[in-house]
Formats: C-alpha cells, sequence, structure tokens
C-alpha cells in the first residue's frame, strides 16, 4: 500500500459508503481488510453499532486502531485475521452491512464474497469497490488480475448474491451494492 495520505487521497468515505447503501439504520458492519481505517472510521461515524475491522497485517491494525482512538471512535472492533483462509470468525449473520473494497483480486473472490454473504443478514448489503479496469489508474493490482466489473458481478451470482448496477466512484472506482439471493 502507498502512504496513509496518498492512499486516502483517492477517496471520499463518507460519499462512496452512502452511494453504496450504508446508513445509520445499518447496525454492525464487517470489513475485510481494513487497511488504514479508511472506510472503517467513516462507518463506525455513521452506524449505532460495531464495525468488525479485518486484516491480515499487525502494524496497520495497531496504527488504524490509534488513529481510531484519537478520532474518539469507540464503536470498532480490530481483529487480526486471515479472512481469505480462516473466514471472519464472526457469526452467521452477525452484520447488516460487509465492506469488501479493493480486494476482489484475491485468489479465491468468490470464497471471499460466499464469506461477506454468511456474515450479513438475510436483508443485509454487500458493498464492492474495485479499480477500474484501466491502466493509467495510479494504483491497483496489476492489471492481469485486475477484476472486471463483469467479473464482479458473475463472481457474486455463483457466491449467492445479486449484483445491483454498477456506480462510478470517481476518479479511480467502481462499486456495486449486492444483496443475498432469497429462494
Amino acid at each position: 500500500m502507498p502512504d496513509q495520505a496518498r492512499w486516502e487521497s483517492y477517496f471520499d468515505p463518507p460519499r462512496i459508503l452512502s452511494e453504496l447503501g450504508l446508513s445509520p439504520s445499518d447496525r454492525d458492519v464487517v470489513e475485510f481488510g481494513c487497511g488504514y481505517g479508511t472506510f472503517t472510521n467513516a462507518a463506525a461515524t455513521l452506524v449505532a453499532g460495531t464495525v468488525f475491522a479485518l486484516d491480515i497485517e499487525p502494524e496497520i491494525l495497531r496504527a488504524a486502531d490509534a488513529r481510531s482512538k484519537t478520532l474518539g471512535l469507540t464503536n470498532i472492533e480490530f481483529i487480526e485475521r486471515d479472512f481469505i483462509a480462516d473466514g471472519s470468525g464472526l457469526a452467521n449473520g452477525a452484520a447488516d452491512y460487509a465492506m469488501v473494497f479493493n480486494i476482489l483480486h484475491a485468489e479465491d473472490p468468490v470464497r471471499l464474497l460466499r464469506e461477506a454473504r454468511r456474515n450479513i443478514s438475510p436483508s443485509g448489503k454487500v458493498g464492492v469497490i474495485h479499480w477500474n479496469y484501466d491502466p493509467e489508474t495510479p494504483r491497483g493490482p496489476p492489471m492481469a488480475i485486475r477484476p472486471r466489473p463483469q467479473d464482479c458481478a458473475r463472481w457474486a451470482e455463483a457466491a449467492g448474491l445479486q449484483c445491483g448496477l454498477q456506480i462510478d466512484l470517481p476518479p479511480y472506482h467502481y462499486g456495486f451494492v449486492m444483496v443475498p439471493v432469497t429462494l
């Protein structure tokens, strides 16, 4: 990851979370790959419940935790976890909203989306963000593994999620709101 200031210059977290349907009526949130806490802190100011912020990197978790404390946020639980290999560790339906931001280039994106689906309530939502499929973006995974929007939609379906319309998140991202498929 680039340094924190540069990373955060790519996003407007409150606007993005709003466009991706996170609202005060959502109680608990799970975030897969919290990084610096860019979206963690914004989500924590919006919801009354807990934001479960998962990441595999202990140093970045400590930094994100320290930052949230300086902001006076008390509703975040930072969890060091390899959620790709081991899942979130949360109970089924533990959250109303799951954030899957800039990580669907992982080795098994369907497995990750299934875990996000398992974590949300039947009426919950999964917000997804990824880098535009454009080599001119200043960051993002290599083009060979960078997902196109149609890849995300296909993976959502395979994970038991219905993918809403693509949302443009300028300057470098797109997103989706996904909901569980009901039978």
